[in-house]
């Protein structure tokens, strides 16, 4: 496969069914439609407030998905527990604060290396594989090697928030900082505020070999369907 693979993250179909507490738009019917249209994953944020995926979508997309499932999930006992229970292809940890309103930032892993590194090896136990989304910087690479994760996802956030010499400077940081991640060994993946504009630079990166993006394809998917707004992200990706 010449391009980076891609994870959509359907996250705000359920967003928008949860605005009228209705049983549509289905996150899990959204999932199948990505699939078909060529995804390598879907990925999903089971948050601790419950604000978009609910359990109940997390138990249907495991018994349906197709391509590997990655459920993004907060280190905590409940989330852990939920995930030893339900068995996820990949988890990714990420930090989660309930005020805001996407996430931040990426998870210090180095002022939580304890509490990362044994829900690390719980998971692994399980044969889950781990992900650890983290800012593009070295100390936390290093971290995350320690712990023990086989990936890291980098938090593009700030280069897709950036303009101008300021996002070229963001693009610089991410390519360091997915070179050192291979060199430690980790599988170097990227996601954040990724869009059809923005996202080609970061799949001409040659470490990074996935990219998670929800927001800009379900907005894109308003205008064009889904199916369609799968199939051009994955022409983006195109290495």
């Amino acid at each position: 496969m010449n391009r980076v693979r891609l994870g959509v993250n359907v996250d705000h179909v359920a967003t928008l069914r949860q605005q009228r507490g209705t049983l549509y738009p289905d996150p899990v019917a959204a999932a199948a439609v990505c699939e078909l249209a060529g995804c390598d994953q879907i990925t999903i944020h089971l948050r601790e407030d419950r604000r978009h995926i609910q359990d109940r979508d997390l138990g249907l997309l495991r018994k349906t998905v197709q391509v590997p499932l990655n459920l993004e999930m907060a280190v905590t006992d409940e989330m852990l527990a939920i995930a030893l229970a339900t068995r996820p292809d990949t988890c990714t940890l990420v930090p989660e604060k309930r005020e805001e309103r996407t996430t931040e930032g990426g998870l210090d892993v180095v002022g939580n290396e304890r509490a990362v590194t044994t829900a690390v090896a719980r998971l692994q136990a399980a044969g889950i594989r781990v992900s650890l989304f983290v800012d593009p910087d070295v100390a936390q690479l290093d971290a995350a090697a320690r712990a023990g994760a086989q990936a890291v996802e980098l938090h593009t956030g700030d280069y897709a928030n950036a303009r101008g010499a300021a996002q070229a400077a963001e693009l610089e940081r991410l390519r360091t900082a997915a070179r050192h991640g291979a060199s430690r060994g980790l599988e170097v993946l990227a996601g954040h505020g990724l869009d059809y504009v923005n996202t080609r630079a970061v799949a001409g990166i040659p470490e990074i070999v996935e990219a998670n993006i929800g927001y800009a394809i379900l907005a894109r998917a308003l205008f064009v369907g889904l199916d369609r707004a799968v199939r051009e992200m994955l022409a983006l990706l195109e290495r």
